[in-house]
């Protein structure tokens, strides 16, 4: 039904860019017959946001992976580097909330591990809305951040690493099986944000699929079994996940993107010191605007990434 819903709601787009089209072009035709600046330039101006509409349109296109419609998970974790590593993981998740309320995705907070000074070690958000992991897909990876540290009494410059992972919330119509033997489970006491009303006993929980080494952590509930159930769910997503990349032939272990945040798997730079620029690592798009970027303005590097990576599948 869903499905349905956006095919009427694409089919119904396409209609209204079809007819802004023909309307810009009945403007310029009136414009010049009578030399009117004033409707040439309304005209003008419809057939540009017309042109960022289409180009929208375009890119919806795009998302037509076999999950690219679904919810999605969003886990960030802050690398080596205490302290300034841990404050960049925070900077991060700020920077995809941000542009999660921009795009009227809602976003639910599941764990969180404060940082030890500052910010914070991980955290695991899920972002709800029609092609949230189709967007957000392309940002796993590491994050590098260079600036002047506020946590240097030197000034001196800093360089932060962090790592983003995003895979998809799955229904049940996706069958992924799990033997109870092959988990680990924790049980301990909530912290954070979302766990400021439930840390007066052990209800978060932690599970650890031994075969894959994949680690899920959930402290959003008072009940630890709901807790429980919300873990098992990322859990079947994350393995599902894992199977998408190794039917792509992208497959990255587990292990090594958890544990080398580092130069290694760079994805995107943000220098913010001595100046400012972020850059794709992969597509080569760059602004010197970070401070946009940080706020949630990342729909340019998505979309490169996006497209490059359709582009690549075609090769």
């Amino acid at each position: 039904m869903r499905e349905r819903t956006h095919l009427e709601q694409f089919i119904n787009n396409v209609k209204r860019i079809e007819q802004d089209l023909e309307d810009g072009v009945t403007l310029i035709e009136l414009g010049e017959a009578d030399s009117d600046d004033s409707v040439l330039e309304e005209a003008e101006g419809l057939l540009r946001a017309l042109r960022e509409r289409v180009a929208k349109q375009e890119l919806e296109t795009l998302l037509s992976g076999e999950v690219d419609s679904n919810d999605c998970f969003l886990e960030i974790h802050a690398g080596a580097g205490g302290t300034e590593s841990q404050d960049w993981a925070q900077m991060l998740t700020r920077m995809y909330l941000r542009w999660a309320e921009a795009h009227r995705y809602k976003a639910e907070w599941l764990e969180e591990s404060p940082g030890e000074e500052a910010g914070i070690k991980s955290t695991t958000i899920k972002i709800l809305g029609h092609n949230a992991y189709g967007w957000l897909k392309t940002e796993s990876g590491v994050h590098r951040l260079v600036r002047i540290s506020p946590f240097d009494s030197n000034s001196r410059r800093h360089t932060s690493f962090s790592s983003v992972w995003v895979y998809p919330v799955i229904d049940n119509s996706i069958e992924i099986d799990i033997d109870e033997k092959d988990l680990r489970v924790d049980t301990y006491r909530a912290s954070g944000a979302g766990g400021q009303h439930v840390n007066k006993t052990d209800s978060a929980i932690r599970i650890t699929h031994v075969p894959s080494g994949i680690v899920v952590q959930c402290q959003n509930d008072r009940s630890q079994h709901r807790n429980r159930a919300a873990a098992l769910d990322m859990l079947r997503a994350r393995l599902y996940e894992r199977e998408l990349q190794i039917r792509e032939e992208k497959a990255q272990a587990e292990h090594d993107s958890k544990t080398e945040i580092g130069w290694g798997h760079q994805i995107r730079s943000y220098v913010l010191q001595p100046y400012q620029m972020v850059k794709d690592l992969r597509t080569g798009v760059e602004t010197s605007n970070a401070q946009a970027i940080l706020n949630g303005d990342l729909d340019e590097f998505m979309a490169a990434s996006l497209a490059q990576r359709v582009g690549n599948k075609a090769d």
